[in-house]
């Protein structure tokens, strides 16, 4: 089984031709590649699988993911989002 979690931007920038950026999820900082998403900017939420950023959320589609992953188990407390 394949999951995607969301994850907000922190940083953006351009290395070669790929666009990479940190996340934050839950307090652990992971680099992904940004190339499916090239519009994705510093604040906003991306869905990431496999350290590739496939595709942007809003704020309450991310909380509501993260929501109902906890209630499956699938994620700790810790992941949830911190208030910006």
């Amino acid at each position: 089984m394949c999951l995607a979690l969301p994850a907000r931007l922190t940083e953006t920038e351009r290395i070669g031709d790929n666009l990479v950026g940190k996340v934050d999820l839950g307090g652990v900082e992971r680099s992904v590649f940004l190339n499916l998403v090239p519009e994705a900017k510093t604040g906003d939420f991306v869905l990431m699988h496999a350290d590739f950023a496939i595709n942007l959320l809003s704020e309450q589609e991310a909380r509501e993911t993260l929501q109902l992953l906890e209630a499956i188990g699938a994620t700790e407390s810790e992941t949830t989002l911190r208030p910006t």
